[in-house]
């Protein structure tokens, strides 16, 4: 019987990837005792992505829109509201209402709708409810995911009452982070009341763990993963902190990847029945793929965006492989809808070796994907 390291000694674009061995053998232990085989790929359209085995749908399919624009209170060091500025501002209700015909006039099925925070970590969304409800009367089959930040269970009843999909947040487990990193007043406790006020609500709940937010290093993650196990969302997503706005007084180191895989496969053990998964924000280069390689390896349940050379990984380590077009779900609490039932394309090992070798001779790039929501090959 092959180890999984020769596994990752036959896929190509992995075989020199510098894995942890150890760690490793620790995966396969694990999965020897979990019967969940399945991995869904994902490709969010927040930002263009191609690779050889896998390709993205058009960017103005799940479009980002922020109420606030570039606006944001906090400052959080890992972001300096950085994230916001690429985003579709529409900072009056009239403006979310042209923003979304315009959007649906172009194909749009859904967005996230965001914005910056105010000093208590709370996005001010009240006199923009009316227009959600009216944009889900009008178009109900439209999905919106929100970023919530901090809500009390009044503020979660009107994010419901208004028509809201998808609530995400990230949930911060130490103190030291929540008040260093996000320059924010309020106890751990409140992150544990914002999750479980949106849980007590009909809507997806989404809750985010950002792995490496204490300035690189690993701190509060697994009192984090422990608050999400008390309440029991509709699903996890783990994402890596990508600092590039850093200010140069608080730099943030690269996380391991090791001390990564190792939260993947904790996180994995902590929660065997929901699905995990990994969202598209992660370190680039080396670093990202073998954190890709130990998700597959952890079992995950779904991946944003994964490295070259991961759906082959996982197609040879025996996991079925489906892969969903962004234009099915909603970036990054997609995944959710996905599992619920959209539509995807199901891949085995010979087709994508097949696709590979295709495009190694033709130049031809991604296995075409055309499932849902009008994604067609090239």
């Amino acid at each position: 019987m092959r180890s999984w390291l020769d596994i990752l000694a036959e896929v190509e674009a992995l075989e020199e990837l510098p894995v942890r061995a150890d760690l490793v053998a620790d995966f396969a232990a694990a999965a020897a005792r979990d019967e969940s085989s399945s991995i869904h790929f994902y490709t969010p359209t927040f930002k263009a992505y191609a690779s050889s085995e896998i390709r993205g749908c058009g960017r103005q399919s799940w479009p980002a829109v922020s109420i606030t624009g570039g606006e944001c209170k906090l400052k959080c060091d890992h972001c300096k509201a950085k994230v916001l500025e690429p985003m579709i501002a529409a900072r009056t209700p009239a403006a979310l209402w042209q923003v979304v015909e315009s959007m649906i006039g172009q194909g749009a099925k859904g967005m996230l709708l965001t914005g910056g925070s105010n000093h208590r970590d709370e996005v001010e969304y009240d006199p923009f409810y009316p227009t959600v409800r009216r944009i889900k009367d009008s178009y109900p089959d439209f999905r919106i995911a929100a970023h919530t930040a901090l809500v009390d269970a009044d503020k979660a009843r009107r994010m419901e009452d208004a028509g809201i999909d998808v609530a995400m947040m990230d949930v911060i487990g130490a103190q030291e982070t929540v008040t260093h990193v996000y320059h924010l007043k309020r106890p751990v406790a409140d992150f544990e009341r914002a999750l479980e006020a949106l849980v007590a609500t009909r809507m997806k709940v989404v809750p985010h763990i950002v792995i490496g937010l204490h300035y690189g290093r690993l701190l509060g993650e697994w009192g984090a993963l422990d608050i999400v196990a008390r309440h029991r969302p509709d699903a996890l997503v783990l994402v890596v902190v990508m600092p590039f706005y850093a200010p140069a007084r608080r730099p943030f180191a690269t996380p391991d990847p090791h001390e990564v895989g190792r939260f993947l496969l904790d996180a994995r053990t902590r929660l065997p029945d929901l699905p995990l998964l990994l969202g598209c924000a992660r370190p680039p280069g080396q670093v990202k793929v073998l954190i890709d390689a130990y998700a597959v390896m952890a079992g995950v349940t779904g991946m944003a965006h994964p490295s070259e050379g991961i759906v082959e990984l996982a197609a040879r380590m025996g996991r079925s492989v489906r892969v969903t077009p962004a234009c099915c779900s909603i970036a990054v609490g997609e995944e959710v809808m996905a599992l619920d039932g959209a539509e995807s394309v199901a891949l085995d090992l010979d087709e994508i070796v097949r696709q590979e070798r295709e495009r190694s001779r033709s130049g031809l790039k991604g296995i075409p994907v055309t499932a849902g929501g009008g994604c067609t090959a090239p």
